[in-house]
């Protein structure tokens, strides 16, 4: 486990040149009658193909040719600014992102054909994701690890995937809003598991558990706030 805690970024980044070849052929998309930018199948696992490059830079090589940066800049948000002695674990990161994007990433896909409002689902993470970079950024006028890419990718993705939901798919602004709401609480549970395991309150299996359950428990919000939008997609939509 040690081992892939190191190495998972980078067979992340060449799952996603892959991810890209597909991308640019018709593979991955579910109507070919209208424009990809409309397609919530390609357009998840566009967003699958997004967060891998993201993952990169925060756990691979940051902009700032900085190695696994981000656990640096997470144990300082949690009290803790020697990483060597941080109680932050490998396998807690590690866990978090395969979760969260290997695994939920193209469940969220493979369904979004019959349910669009589980492909927009994934962007629940990123969409909260943007801000928990950008408002770090803003308070302290630095560059933090994943930056670039949540401006970059996950901005202008999650903007045109919730216009898809709102025109082709109909889903209303209320599944935005339930996006919006299962991402807080996403990013919420995350932060809150991991001070439980630092105080002790709760152990590393607890920890690790909570983490893999923590993307689908966000998926299921998002399907129960947006009503009638958790629904199959009619044809002509």
């Amino acid at each position: 486990m040690f081992v892939f805690a190191l190495i998972w970024p980078w067979i992340g980044i060449g799952a996603a040149g892959l991810l890209l070849v597909l991308l640019c052929t018709n593979a991955l998309r579910s109507d070919r009658l209208v424009t990809r930018w409309a397609d919530m199948v390609w357009l998840t696992w566009a967003g699958t193909f997004v967060y891998l490059v993201h993952q990169f830079e925060e756990h691979g090589i940051d902009a700032m040719d900085n190695p696994y940066a981000f656990r640096g800049f997470l144990c300082a948000a949690v009290g803790h600014a020697d990483p060597e002695a941080c109680p932050v674990p490998l396998s807690f990161i590690t866990t978090v992102n395969v979760a969260a994007v290997w695994i939920a990433g193209p469940l969220s896909a493979l369904l979004a054909g019959r349910w669009p409002v589980v492909g927009l689902s994934f962007f629940a993470i990123p969409a909260i994701n943007i801000f928990a970079h950008a408002g770090p950024a803003m308070v302290s006028g630095r560059y933090n690890p994943g930056l670039l890419s949540a401006l970059v990718l996950f901005l202008p993705l999650c903007l045109v995937v919730f216009a898809a939901a709102v025109t082709r798919y109909q889903l209303g602004v209320r599944a935005i809003f339930a996006t919006l709401v299962a991402g807080v609480a996403l990013h919420i549970a995350l932060m809150t598991s991991l001070m439980a395991f630092i105080d002790g309150r709760i152990g590393l299996e607890m920890l690790l558990f909570l983490q893999v359950i923590n993307p689908f428990c966000s998926a299921l919000i998002v399907v129960a706030l947006a009503g009638r939008g958790s629904g199959v997609r009619r044809s002509g939509l």
